[in-house]
């Protein structure tokens, strides 16, 4: 396997080897991008930024990250409130986080686009201050505006975009080897961490204070300080500086050129549908089980129902805290098992992610049931549910960042989070509300009924769960071969070829294209 076209190294001073690749080569690519440790195990790492200012980013980056998933879920944490507060229904109040992923995915593309091309940092500063923003002042919406807290809910989604489809690429620049699996583990931890500390974020503001307006003001304060940590200590290393021993890529490609690449592989393609079973899956637990487990304890008479705010948070406190627990274990679990099990099984990675998502389907087939009888026992089963599902994360962040050359990364993780949530969590909040609501319509209203329908709504999520780990399964045949495409791609030393590649071209070079 030859890439199109001559191969040089600027460092060299005369003509050698320059890595081109060209729409037209015939290299069949992998599909996501990973950290070398599988790429090239042995590679002696000589980073374009020292360890030290690397070290501190990633803990800028984990801590924007952490606010990110507090932000999105501390309106979930406060849902009862905000149903009282402007009297919406369940599928109106699963608008609300329906318009900000979509606002999220159509948005990703054009950030994944830029951030393939131009200056990173700059585009996340750019975002994050939109984000501070607009969070912000959704909280100061009023009970006869509640379209306008449905615009703010979607402009919220540009920040979020700009930086999820950027950050994870910096992140592989940074870092090779294991070093660079255990940096991904710890950012994408920070997700069901993040998601967790909003629900108890939220929930608690709103005790606090009184009212759930704060629950929307906690995340912008606190993002005044990342902002002001990524303008001072966040770099921008050149892409694929980890791979080259700090030369870094450039390349020239257009965007059509970039998606091409991306679809003639089968295991970014396949691995994508499981992404996006999960995102539709972990979405709509995140948005109604807080609301779910607060009817089963009305169904049960062992709390009266809410009528007006404030109401009780006790299980976005619960919930919370679960979140953070499974998402940390979870993460943990998944990363060792992929560095315990890769190099005696390459395709061992899409594995892990399907036992992940098969094994949490009977526990939320029984959280389901079990809620109208037992609490502490569905609490349980959330528990083993959430920490299957948290396996996955950081194993995918990892394949994307083994089975796609670095630049195109930004382009293959913004398409991957534009499918997702399109296909995934955009519609699945909104559509639970709407099954709940249509069930609850066959019978008369009252607060046992409203509980079993949306019991009823939430046994689309097992079903998708069997849908996602069948894809992963499926991406378990291709991923060997994907990966060993890029591997060949930037680790061997192909004959020169007398003509240059007339399309696009990815080659070394000292600096970024920034």
């Amino acid at each position: 396997m030859e890439p199109n076209g001559p191969v040089s190294s600027p460092q060299d001073g005369v003509a050698g080897p320059r890595w081109s690749v060209g729409s037209g080569s015939g290299l069949h690519y992998g599909s996501f991008v990973n950290s070398l440790s599988s790429l090239t195990p042995n590679a002696v790492e000589n980073p374009a930024i020292s360890p030290r200012r690397a070290h501190i980013a990633i803990a800028v980056l984990c801590y924007i990250n952490l606010l990110n998933y507090m932000e999105r879920y501390t309106i979930a944490g406060v849902l009862s409130n905000i149903q009282a507060f402007f009297d919406i229904s369940d599928s109106t109040a699963g608008l609300l986080q329906t318009v900000f992923i979509c606002s999220f995915l159509l948005l990703a593309p054009l950030f994944g686009y830029l951030g393939d091309r131009y200056n990173r940092k700059y585009i996340m500063i750019g975002g994050l201050s939109v984000w501070l923003l607009t969070s912000a002042g959704s909280s100061f919406v009023s009970s006869s505006q509640f379209w306008l807290l449905v615009v703010l809910r979607a402009l919220v989604g540009i920040g979020e975009a700009s930086y999820s489809t950027v950050a994870p690429t910096i992140i592989g620049d940074l870092f090779t080897g294991g070093k660079r699996s255990i940096m991904i583990c710890i950012f994408y931890v920070f997700i069901p961490v993040g998601s967790g500390l909003g629900y108890i974020a939220g929930a608690g503001s709103a005790a606090l204070t009184g009212d759930w307006h704060w629950a929307l003001r906690i995340t912008p304060i606190m993002g005044v300080v990342g902002l002001i940590l990524m303008i001072f200590l966040c770099p921008n290393p050149p892409r694929g500086a980890a791979e080259t021993r700090g030369e870094g890529v450039t390349g020239h490609s257009s965007y059509k050129e970039d998606v091409k690449y991306l679809l003639k592989n089968k295991s970014y393609v396949l691995s994508s549908l499981g992404v996006t079973a999960l995102a539709f899956l972990t979405g709509a637990l995140a948005f109604w089980l807080p609301t779910f487990l607060s009817r089963a304890h009305v169904t049960q008479g062992l709390r009266p129902p809410c009528i007006q705010e404030p109401c009780d948070s006790t299980d976005s406190y619960i919930f919370g805290a679960v979140t953070v627990a499974t998402g940390i274990l979870g993460g943990s679990l998944g990363t060792f098992l992929s560095r315990q099990f890769r190099d005696k099984m390459p395709n061992a990675d899409p594995l892990i992610c399907a036992v992940g998502m098969l094994g949490s389907v009977p526990c939320l087939f029984i959280t389901i049931f079990v809620a109208s009888a037992s609490i502490p026992a569905t609490y349980v089963f959330i528990f083993f549910g959430e920490l299957l599902l948290s396996l996955n994360w950081a194993v995918l962040a990892d394949i994307l960042l083994y089975v796609v050359i670095p630049t195109r990364r930004a382009t293959a993780e913004a398409l991957q989070i534009s499918v997702g949530h399109l296909l995934g969590d955009a519609g699945s909040p909104y559509l639970l509300g709407v099954i709940s609501d249509a069930i609850r319509t066959s019978k008369p209203d009252t607060y046992d009924w409203s509980f079993h329908s949306l019991k009823y709504s939430l046994l689309v999520c097992p079903f998708v769960g069997i849908v996602g780990g069948v894809f992963f399964l499926i991406t378990a045949f291709y991923i060997t071969e994907d990966r060993k495409a890029v591997q060949q791609l930037l680790g061997d030393s192909p004959q020169p070829q007398q003509d240059p590649a007339p399309e696009s071209s990815v080659e070394l070079s000292n600096k970024a294209k920034d």
